[in-house]
């Protein structure tokens, strides 16, 4: 591992995955924010996860001893409206699926919800799909419409198993369509791009703590952070160590990430 704990000014980090998995906290979860406020280390939350608004990731974080302000979340659901509203007027039709986070998010900068002459499709994962909203996705994207997919993870970690992400409406949408989508969130930069000016940090003293290698670990790498990853979301061990992207560093938890950066700064003095 070539991760250098000891030189971490600043962190990002994945929550689904990394903080809890479905509705279970993960180990070490407050212990690990506590070092960082001890430490005097800054840190912004980054999730693909496009279903829940900013303020309900705030109430869950700080359940979960998390003491985090909405300044320190960025969703997928966030970028994605940031993209949209430099790139079409807010009088643009645009046809939506997927859960509050987006919905509302897009409906606050005054985009109106119209499936029948949406001139933007906008799909982020929804647990709640149907062949019909699928149909009309399908529709609108063939009659012209711009396809713009928060994320394309293809799994979501629940606590029984992998279950279909975002990523597979994507690729059923594609397949229908023969358009591929506009994907904003990781591993694409924008997101920590945003985090990295709102620390006010450089990449290179930033931290990337994920689950996914693909995603989380491949965008840190993009952005130019150095990256952990943690084996309690989708990435197996066997996985990290045969994989072509290669974190920084892997560790089985957040709780042993912790007990290693600890250590390096004891050998740091």
């Amino acid at each position: 591992m070539s991760i250098q704990l000891d030189t971490v000014r600043a962190v990002v980090l994945d929550m689904d995955g990394v903080l809890w998995r479905g509705g279970e906290p993960l180990p070490g979860v407050a212990e690990f924010f506590v070092f960082l406020t001890e430490q005097g280390i800054p840190f912004t939350l980054a999730t693909n996860n496009s279903t829940k608004t900013v303020d309900a990731y705030v109430e869950r974080l700080n359940n979960a001893g998390v003491p985090a302000n909405p300044e320190q979340i960025i969703t997928s659901a966030v970028a994605t409206a940031d993209y949209i509203a430099h790139h079409y007027p807010v009088d643009t039709p645009v046809y939506v699926i997927g859960e509050t986070g987006i919905r509302r998010v897009l409906a606050e900068l005054g985009y109106r919800h119209d499936p029948d002459n949406a001139q933007v499709v906008v799909v982020g994962l929804d647990f709640k799909v149907t062949y019909d909203m699928l149909k009309i996705a399908t529709l609108r994207i063939r009659g012209g419409a711009d396809f713009i997919g928060t994320n394309g993870d293809l799994t979501f970690p629940m606590p029984e198993g992998m279950v279909p992400g975002n990523g597979a409406f994507l690729a059923a949408l594609q397949a229908s369509t023969d358009v591929a989508p506009v994907v904003i969130g990781k591993p694409e930069t924008a997101m920590f791009e945003v985090a990295l000016s709102r620390m006010q940090t450089a990449p290179e003293h930033t931290l990337m703590i994920g689950d996914r290698l693909e995603t989380d670990i491949l965008g840190g790498q993009r952005a130019g952070l150095q990256t952990a990853l943690v084996l309690t979301g989708i990435t197996t061990e066997e996985e990290s160590r045969t994989a072509s992207i290669q974190a920084d560093g892997v560790f089985d938890d957040l709780a042993a990430l912790h007990a290693a950066w600890v250590s390096s700064l004891k050998l740091a003095v």
